[in-house]
């Protein structure tokens, strides 16, 4: 059921990814961080250049989340070691609220599991306390606090959660 949920992103779906990325990331943080922080994070951190020079240089492997043959949302993960980091995970609008989300989540540890990671962990803004259930719910714990300098006169106030495989 979680397995088939995720579907490799081909390199030269990146331009499109791209675009997918920036609705869900405005419907996503507009309310909570203002639309100009979103436009800089997305231009920066994933436009489809970014997203290739991280696959190459940091090996992140870019996911769109499925239910059947539709694509409901995209996850970013990036192995490292024992780890597996989930950078990103973000659903339509329409598909949240509905368990999906943590469907996905079961998804990702089987990635991590399959890859012999021990643990999952992500940050997550504080301001976003849908997320935040969301993970707690699934079994994520916080284990940290961090401030990150993201250029442009932004930083990205988050909760470091995990969750132990």
């Amino acid at each position: 059921m979680q397995e088939n949920m995720l579907e490799a992103v081909p390199a030269e779906e990146y331009p499109q990814l791209s675009g997918y990325i920036a609705e869900l990331w405005h419907s996503a943080y507009d309310g909570l961080l203002g639309r100009e922080q979103v436009e800089y994070m997305t231009d920066k951190f994933q436009s489809a250049e970014a997203i290739e020079a991280q696959v190459a240089s940091r090996g992140y492997l870019y996911f769109y989340l499925k239910e059947g043959s539709d694509r409901i949302g995209y996850c970013a993960l990036m192995p490292e070691g024992k780890s597996l980091f989930l950078s990103k995970l973000y659903l339509d609008n329409a598909h949240r609220g509905r368990g999906i989300g943590q469907k996905a989540l079961a998804a990702v540890c089987a990635q991590a599991r399959e890859r012999g990671a021990s643990r999952v962990y992500l940050t997550v803004y504080k301001g976003n306390a849908r997320a935040i259930r969301a993970y707690e719910k699934f079994g994520f714990a916080r284990a940290d606090s961090i401030v990150t300098d993201i250029g442009g006169g932004f930083v990205m106030d988050d909760y470091v959660y995990e969750y132990r495989l």
